[in-house]
């Protein structure tokens, strides 16, 4: 069957096969589009791995005398600077002295202090701290604290977390372009020696290697500079700073990124030989050789850049990190080799029209073996970063999982229709007729113009030509007269080749449907490996859980609960007399919630125009602290956040107006913490 005669499968014209992709295509641009918005929209500046677990004094204490140290407990390691963590009087002046923090650690406990000046006054003070968490995120906050009383203070909390804004965002996207070019680089590669060799003569599969080598650079590069700003000061100017920079490479993040760079000038000559040297050997010895050669040390370098995030993230910190390492680098190389394939196989696909259905069943089987190392070691993962069925639901981290997950099983579900036009392809027409066409057009390519594939002249009945061609002259008839018009005419040739090719192509069905398939599955991959790169930058369920329980542990004193008390009172006037009932939730330090009944003398609700409430620790001279009630019922009144800054024996008093001139007074002490 020659070029000319082969049967048309393809799309009528009403629909032609080039309309379809570029419709497909910009749907699939679109929905990807949606999900880096919602993902983007949704994740804020990254959270950190560490977390602050508890201060002395308290956030909100406040103290008869000033401390001599601040003192701030994490959940996890953390690097501290010379100014991470400041103490502000009420005049925004700093209060410490400040000398580096002092490291505090005693076994398990992760604790740093500050000095503050001798002689503070009276007043509120803010803490501002920062610091870059073991697993490579910055992580900050603020709190404050009084000695002797409350007072008004010039100093505003910031809102802002560390690795936000601008910097953070260009830090997010070098991630994603990061993760995004190893896949490309790793999985372009892997796809060309171990499914379809002769890719590596492929101009499309070279450019999408190549391009993947240069993103996963750039992105690097971008990292490396944007590291200082990024855990600092948060401006975009400081990312040229020598001395910042000099700081971060004295850090973990610094030389992993460093390590990676190194190693990608390797996978450079990686590139060379296998588009190079690889792509022209003929011997199949020798190429079966190289092809062993180029494996082991793709291999090695891939698992070391893959060893560069696994080093330097989650994966080093928290429980087990001798096994979750290991286990990272498996899972990153897992999704290098399914993905970066996938991608490698769309391209392949759509621009080079002589790939047979061999390569097509060998990524098949990759992708398999991918895929159970991927759920192996994501279960190992999700077990390690979650923990418990209540982290799954109720924090960002497990969510985001729950998101991951159920991208992989939309993703799954999709490879199981590829698998079946893999099939069709191999059993119907991809299989020996696909390679027999191959050679066919490639004889065509290289036979004397006018003859076919057989060596013969072409029919004069045949009636099948491209769609769209023209009759083009002999070259050989015009090259003796005119060579301009013999070269035009060889041109000539060359294109209606090409569009013969692509004309065959498109009318294989397999084929079609096939990359239809594998097209959806590279758009969900996409949208999965930007939920993959939020998950790394996302503080751990598990971590966030322990850290919550520890400030709670922290914070909550040794008995805590609802206290109720009783208070007649006798305004004087008419209709004066009647009873408080109140009750303080959950009675401990820091945000109670109070709620107040007002009964007449009859036992009844009774509505009176105002009730006041104050606070006093006569043993401390803290106090009176007043809170106002807000009416929601007649005779039910109720007030939420009111700050209680330290255990101890109040005096409750309580203010009850019953007309415009008559109120009066009554007090109680109540054991709070």
């Amino acid at each position: 069957m020659t070029a000319t005669t082969a049967p048309h499968f393809g799309p009528t014209p009403s629909t032609p096969a080039t309309r379809r992709p570029l419709a497909a295509a910009a749907l699939l641009a679109a929905l990807v589009g949606m999900v880096f918005g919602l993902l983007l929209g949704g994740a804020g500046p990254a959270s950190a791995h560490a977390a602050l677990t508890g201060s002395d004094p308290q956030d909100g204490a406040v103290v008869a005398t000033a401390p001599k140290e601040v003192t701030l407990t994490f959940s996890e390691q953390v690097a501290l600077g010379d100014d991470s963590i400041r103490i502000l009087d009420p005049d925004g002046k700093r209060a410490d002295t400040g000398v580096a923090p002092r490291d505090l650690q005693s076994g398990s406990t992760v604790k740093y202090g500050v000095s503050l000046h001798a002689g503070l006054p009276d007043g509120t003070y803010t803490v501002a701290w920062q610091a870059v968490s073991a697993d490579s995120h910055p992580v900050s906050g603020a709190f404050t604290f009084s000695v002797g009383a409350p007072s008004k203070t010039t100093v505003a909390l910031p809102t802002d977390q560390a690795g936000g804004g601008l910097v953070g965002a260009l830090y997010g996207i070098a991630r994603y372009a990061a993760y995004a070019g190893f896949i490309l680089l790793a999985g372009g590669s892997a796809f060309v020696l171990a499914c379809w060799q002769r890719g590596a003569g492929a101009r499309p599969l070279q450019r999408l290697v190549v391009r993947g080598w240069m993103t996963l650079t750039v992105a690097t590069l971008a990292m490396l500079l944007l590291r200082s700003p990024y855990t600092g000061s948060g401006k975009l100017a400081d990312a040229f700073d020598l001395d910042g920079l000099k700081a971060v490479l004295d850090t973990k993040p610094g030389a992993a990124l460093v390590s990676r760079l190194l190693l990608l000038g390797a996978s450079a000559l990686f590139i060379a030989v296998l588009f190079g040297s690889y792509a022209k050997r003929e011997d199949e010895r020798e190429k079966r050789d190289l092809t062993f050669g180029l494996a082991i040390g793709g291999t090695v370098i891939a698992a070391g850049i893959a060893g560069t995030w696994a080093l330097a993230e989650h994966a080093s910190t928290g429980i087990q990190p001798g096994i979750a390492m290991p286990v990272d680098v498996l899972h990153l190389l897992a999704v290098a080799a399914w993905l970066g394939g996938l991608t490698a196989l769309l391209v392949a696909l759509y621009r080079t029209p002589d790939m047979d259905a061999t390569a097509v069943r060998r990524f098949s089987g990759i992708a398999f073996g991918s895929v159970i190392v991927l759920a192996a070691t994501g279960i190992y993962q999700s077990w390690r970063q979650v923990g418990t069925w209540s982290a799954l639901t109720g924090t960002g981290y497990g969510q985001l999982l729950l998101v991951k997950v159920g991208l992989v099983a939309v993703l799954i579900g999709i490879a199981w229709f590829s698998r079946r036009w893999t099939a069709r392809l191999v059993t119907g027409g991809g299989g020996a007729s696909a390679e027999v066409r191959d050679e066919e057009t490639a004889a065509a390519e290289t036979a004397p113009a006018g003859t076919t594939a057989a060596g013969t002249a072409p029919a004069e009945t045949s009636t099948t030509e491209a769609p769209g061609s023209a009759e083009v002259p002999d070259a050989s008839e015009a090259t003796a007269e005119d060579p301009a018009r013999a070269a035009q005419l060889a041109r000539q040739q060359a294109a209606v080749a090409t569009a013969e090719k692509k004309r065959i192509r498109d009318a294989d069905p397999e084929r079609s449907g096939l990359r239809r398939s594998v097209l959806a599955e590279v758009g969900v991959a996409v949208a999965l490996l930007a939920v993959t790169t939020v998950l790394t930058s996302t503080e751990p369920a598990r971590t966030e859980e322990e850290a919550a329980r520890a400030s709670t542990a922290a914070s909550a004193p040794a008995t805590a609960g609802p206290v109720e008390m009783k208070l007649p009172f006798d305004t004087g006037g008419q209709n004066g007399k009647g009873t408080v009932r109140m009750e303080i939730t959950p009675a401990r330090t820091g945000a109670n919630e109070l709620h107040l009944w007002v009964d007449g003398s009859d036992g009844k609700p009774m509505d009176v125009p105002e009730v006041k409430v104050a606070f006093t620790l006569e043993s401390k001279d803290i106090g009176p602290l007043p809170v106002v009630p807000a009416r929601l019922t007649e005779g039910h009144w109720s007030a939420d956040g009111v700050q209680i800054p330290m255990a101890g024996n109040w005096k409750v008093a309580v203010t009850v107006r019953t007309s415009d001139i008559d109120q009066t007074t009554i007090d109680k002490n109540m054991k709070i913490g």
